[in-house]
C-alpha cells in the first residue's frame, strides 16, 4: 500500500523578512500574529521564512490561493495589495525569488497554471541591522492584519481570529 501524501489546506498564508533587519520582519510578524490570534483553522497554513527559495515551489501544491506577506519601502502606507502572475526572474538563482518567479517555477515544475496569487506589501521604515521594527511598521502591520482576516474568510468562511 503506497502512503497517501498528507492533506494541504486550501490557503497559504506566507510570510517572509528578516527579523534582525527592522522593518523587514513584517512579515514573519504577520504569520506570528495570525498564529497567535487565530483559532485552529484548517483550511488555513501559515508558513514563514526569511526568504522565498525555489524549494517553496512546493508550498504551492494543492492549494486554491496564495497570499504572500513582506515589508515594503517604497510602497504606499499602510500596505499594498496587488495580484500576481508567474513570470521568470532575470539571473534567477536558488535564493532570493520574488513571488512572481516562484509561480513561474511552479507552472515549469508542475506543468500547469500555479494557484491564485496575493501580494500583501506592508510599509516599512527602518531595514538596519539590529534594529526593532519601528512604530509606524507596527500600525502598519496591524492594519494589513485586519486585511488578511478578510482575505482568510473570502469564499471559504474560516476566520483569522478576533
Amino acid at each position: 500500500m503506497t502512503a497517501q501524501p498528507p492533506a494541504v489546506a486550501p490557503l497559504l498564508v506566507f510570510g517572509w523578512g528578516n527579523p534582525s533587519r527592522g522593518d523587514d520582519a513584517l512579515g514573519p510578524l504577520c504569520i506570528e500574529r495570525l498564529r497567535a490570534a487565530a483559532r485552529p483553522i484548517t483550511e488555513v497554513d501559515l508558513l514563514d521564512d526569511y526568504q522565498l527559495q525555489i524549494e517553496h515551489a512546493l508550498d504551492l501544491v494543492g492549494r486554491s490561493r496564495v497570499l504572500f506577506v513582506d515589508a515594503s519601502l517604497s510602497g504606499p502606507a499602510p500596505f499594498e495589495v496587488t495580484a500576481l502572475s508567474a513570470r521568470a526572474q532575470a539571473g534567477c538563482t536558488s535564493h532570493a525569488l520574488s513571488p512572481q518567479a516562484l509561480l513561474q517555477l511552479f507552472r515549469e515544475l508542475r506543468g500547469e497554471e500555479p494557484p491564485p496569487a496575493t501580494l500583501l506589501a506592508i510599509r516599512g521604515q527602518r531595514f538596519e541591522l539590529g534594529a526593532p521594527p519601528s512604530a509606524a511598521a507596527l500600525a502598519n502591520l496591524n492594519l494589513a492584519l485586519a486585511w488578511c482576516k478578510g482575505w482568510l474568510e473570502q469564499d471559504t468562511g474560516a476566520v483569522a481570529g478576533a
